[in-house]
């Protein structure tokens, strides 16, 4: 059963690779056998974490993009054939939740806020899907597409409404690839993140500010980035053969008990 968890001699492309959720969920791959192009826009992080992955054993590329254009979606995916001859998994991590808009009134959310927040965490995820799934079919053999998205999906997430609603865009695109594409044995699911610590706490504030976070979640505590690559490892996997359409929630029990504030406490007027 454990062999069927195996990649080996498959070669992935891993957008937002270079830290957090992104290059734990590469690394775990890796350690699975895949050979891994890893994708985002700062070279010296995704050069890191390739040279992680070389240490595993696996071959690995950096391939600096910009995954709102297209055209560099499109270049990834051919780098990946060029380098290791195939693709056989798509792994859309790449996403920022906090960068546009973020604790803003509705009306003070400008057209670029939600156009750059819906281009990062959505286009991105159907330009990649789309690049992808064109060699998967040409080489014949399927695929797995895998999709990031959020628990802000999910719920109310009022303090970037923007960033919720494009992942929620995210779900709705991954079940409707898994019926387009399961002709052609490529399998589409979405992993849905809950509240995962990025990186281990800098110091002892932040350490107590995590924990008082956790205590929000079932768990009573934070997710760790590792804790995803189990899951990215199956859902790329032959384990998963079946399964398709899927969004896999990974938040502690956050969706099903958890107390976290809405953010929708009525403020003072301005």
């Amino acid at each position: 059963m454990l062999d069927r968890l195996r990649l080996d001699g498959k070669a992935a492309v891993v957008t937002g690779a270079g830290r957090g959720l992104g290059q734990q969920m590469a690394l775990a791959l890796a350690e699975a056998g895949a050979d891994v192009v890893c994708a985002a826009r700062t070279a010296s992080q995704i050069e890191a974490t390739a040279e992680a992955v070389r240490a595993l054993g696996r071959r690995a590329v950096a391939v600096p993009a910009d995954v709102r254009d297209s055209a560099q979606c499109d270049a990834l995916v051919r780098a990946c054939v060029d380098a290791f001859g195939r693709i056989d998994v798509m792994l859309s991590n790449a996403g920022i939740g906090d960068a546009r808009g973020h604790s803003r009134e509705l009306w003070d959310v400008s057209d670029e806020d939600w156009r750059d927040t819906l281009d990062v965490n959505l286009s991105s995820a159907f330009y990649c899907a789309r690049a992808a799934s064109r060699a998967m079919i040409e080489r014949g053999e399927g695929g797995a597409i895998i999709n990031v998205a959020s628990g802000t999906a999910l719920r109310a997430y009022t303090l970037n409404f923007a960033y919720g609603a494009a992942k929620a865009g995210v779900i709705a695109l991954t079940k409707t690839l898994a019926v387009l594409l399961q002709r052609h044995d490529i399998r589409a699911n979405c992993i849905i993140p809950g509240f995962v610590s990025q990186r281990p706490a800098r110091g002892e504030e932040e350490l107590a500010m995590f924990g008082a976070r956790g205590r929000y979640i079932p768990a009573q505590r934070l997710g760790e980035a590792w804790e995803l690559g189990p899951l990215a490892v199956y859902l790329a996997s032959e384990a998963s053969s079946y399964v398709t359409g899927q969004g896999f929630i990974i938040d502690g029990g956050g969706l099903a008990g958890g107390l976290a504030p809405l953010g929708g406490e009525k403020r003072e007027a301005r």
